[in-house]
């Protein structure tokens, strides 16, 4: 009986272990309801803020995840390397006066523990003290971010630098802390201790051995080459098991340190952080004067300042009041992201001037621009004056975009609303659209075949976020190549929400008016009006076979993609089908499974589609298609990876070329 009683218990007991051993990534947009595990004179603010320090002379400050990170590759038959890591983080340090010195910076830490016993401030930060430092049993690694000149006999420290260190305060390596503005040479300082936000990006491969860091003005687009790029195996010095956090110290010099945003992720890039959802760092003023200073004409002066203070504040709410008298919020504003003044708009884009124009429509245009008071770029759409749906499909993006956030869905940032101006800010995507890189690429740029794979699992994951996982069903009803746009990662970014509908996870799509573009419309969607998920599959099944064949889906009135690509699975030869720019370097058995993917999708029978889980499981191996023929009365066969084998039952399949010639319907944008 107690043998068989503690098996089972024991099978329980290595499986939640092990399931407790894997984290995923995480993300922090503010620290309010983190749970982080804060010591000493650490604080989160009521903004979100995370305070490590304050003016207070000789504090340590610490932040750390609550839980423990598995560093080894449980899954390795050695386990002999430290897995490779990835993270990324806000920072701003406050002088706690109007001048210098300020002290002493702060650090991204590794350590097996959160508590740091006899630790000291100052040139510590809070890690080590005189008697352990150095001391390889510490298993601690940091990056340091130090404001300070001098540290004893040590020459390699200076002030406003960035170290890498290990076991102790003296660092590997170490360089003054600057950055390369992106597909720039020039090196720029930047100064640690002015109160402005900063974004760090430490990088760590486990095969290589090799830690990057780099750093940049949290408005400026992350450099392409890291400040500190250094080789150092960190097997012997992290544990299997660490926490990460931040630490921060101050002496007789004092700041106030802060971290805004954070993320960090195990073999993989940790996710993006979005610098404009951040709390902003708080300014110090400077201090009052002592009694033992004070002035008789203050007693004066200060009620003459309130009353010109007071004044002024009565002048601007007036002109607020007529600015936007008769613009009473409606429904869709109240719950929607922060609103931008449209003369700063005006100003970021020159006046919406031609030579930003970055893309255009049938609602309206994009615009490139530099917002005045951060220097961030930014898009601007500018929806079309008096189209007919304007102020609908206004209202729509900003219902659906303003409150989606996935990696793989471009950000809304903000709107603006001005009459009929109607404008929406979002992030400013550097490499432009899908359809711009395969159709009309700079410098004879061909995008190669792993670059495509990346791309095509991108829009998957983003639909997919779209369609299951997110708190309501959005349907996008526009997928198509102009409206993905790539990031400087050459990751997939699905925009233009203005033709999405939501509903919720319990119900079923109504019936709308037809839209979206010819050559991406599903054959059921032109004959009833009703989108849903497999008419986003369909249009994600001609994007597809878009980006393996280099080829439009409607090139002619005799030309049309999906039939020609059938035509060629037809004929056993489906790989005449990929795009010859890619001079056959590619993975065959890739491709033939992403062609077969591409007519899965865009089936005529909409029950015979895939979901869009069921794609990013093909995509990424999970799910092998082991027979598929779609012509007319087949079936589609396909293995999953739990070993059974799953028949989609077809139904007769009518010509696309038939369906789309006997279609007139004006639907383009």
């Amino acid at each position: 009986m107690a043998m068989g009683f503690s098996l089972p218990c024991l099978v329980i007991f290595f499986f939640c272990v092990s399931v407790l051993r894997v984290q995923a990534p995480f993300v922090y947009h503010g620290f309010n309801n983190s749970g982080l595990d804060l010591d000493q004179g650490a604080f989160i603010e009521p903004s979100g803020l995370l305070r490590l320090t304050d003016s207070s002379q000789y504090v340590i400050g610490r932040a750390f995840h609550p839980i423990a990170q598995p560093m080894f590759d449980i899954n390795s038959e050695t386990v002999s390397d430290v897995s490779s890591f990835s993270t990324s983080f806000v920072f701003a340090i406050v002088p706690s006066s109007s001048g210098p010195p300020v002290g002493y910076g702060l650090a991204f830490v590794m350590a097996p523990s959160t508590q740091f016993p006899g630790a000291a401030s100052e040139h510590y930060l809070g890690l080590f003290n005189s008697s352990n430092n150095g001391d390889p049993s510490n298993h601690i690694f940091a990056v340091e971010f130090d404001t300070v000149n001098g540290h004893d006999d040590e020459k390699n420290f200076k002030g406003n630098h960035v170290g890498i260190n290990k076991n102790g305060v003296r660092s590997s390596a170490s360089e003054s802390a600057e950055y390369s503005d992106y597909g720039s040479d020039v090196k720029t300082e930047v100064y640690l201790d002015t109160g402005d936000l900063i974004q760090a990006w430490i990088d760590y491969d486990g095969r290589s051995k090799l830690v990057n860091v780099t750093i940049a003005p949290a408005n400026v687009i992350r450099p392409t080459e890291p400040l500190i790029s250094y080789s150092i195996n960190l097997t012997p010095v992290l544990n299997e098991m660490m926490y990460v956090g931040f630490s921060a110290s101050t002496g007789k010099e004092t700041s106030f340190h802060y971290i805004s945003g954070w993320s960090f992720a195990i073999n993989e890039s940790a996710p993006q952080l979005n610098v404009h959802q951040l709390p902003p760092p708080l300014k110090v003023q400077s201090p009052l004067p002592s009694s033992s200073t004070f002035n008789p004409l203050v007693t004066v002066v200060v009620p003459i300042l309130s009353a010109i203070t007071l004044m002024g504040i009565l002048f601007l709410a007036s002109i607020f009041r007529r600015r936007f008298r008769g613009e009473n919020l409606e429904e869709w504003e109240r719950d929607c992201p922060h609103r931008f003044g449209y003369r700063d708009l005006y100003k970021a884009t020159k006046g919406f001037k031609d030579s930003e124009l970055i893309g255009s429509g049938g609602f309206g245009s994009v615009y490139r621009g530099v917002l005045p008071s951060t220097g961030c770029e930014v898009a601007v759409k500018r929806i079309t004056r008096n189209a007919s749906q304007g102020m609908r499909e206004f209202a729509a993006e900003i219902e659906s975009l303003g409150r989606l956030r996935h990696k793989n869905l471009v950000n809304l940032q903000g709107w603006c609303k001005k009459q009929n101006d109607l404008l929406l800010v979002y992030d400013y995507i550097p490499n432009g659209s899908l359809d711009s890189l395969l159709y009309h690429p700079k410098d004879n740029f061909v995008l190669n075949w792993e670059q495509r794979i990346n791309i095509l699992k991108g829009v998957a994951g983003g639909l997919l976020y779209l369609h299951e996982e997110w708190e309501q069903v959005v349907i996008h009803r526009d997928v198509k190549p102009s409206n993905i746009l790539i990031d400087i990662s050459m990751n997939a970014r699905l925009s233009d929400f203005g033709l999405a509908r939501l509903y919720d996870h319990d119900q079923i799509s109504h019936t709308t008016s037809v839209v979206g573009t010819i050559g991406y419309i599903s054959p059921e969607l032109a004959r009833t009006g009703k989108a849903s998920k497999t008419t986003d599959v369909f249009a994600y099944g001609v994007l597809i076979l878009e980006v393996a064949c280099g080829r439009r889906p409607l090139e002619s009135d005799i030309f049309i993609l999906v039939d020609w690509v059938m035509e060629c699975h037809e004929k056993g030869r489906i790989l005449d089908a990929a795009d010859p720019k890619l001079n056959e370097i590619y993975d065959t058995v890739e491709m033939e499974m992403v062609l077969k993917l591409g007519l899965l999708c865009s089936h005529y029978n909409p029950e015979a589609r895939p979901s869009m889980r069921q794609v990013t499981r093909f995509l990424n191996g999970e799910d092998q298609i082991l027979a598929f023929d779609p012509s007319p009365y087949s079936q589609i066969t396909f293995q999953s990876s739990s070993g059974f084998t799953q028949f989609i039952p077809p139904s007769s399949r009518t010509s696309t070329t038939s369906f789309l010639s006997s279609t007139s319907i004006d639907v383009g944008r």
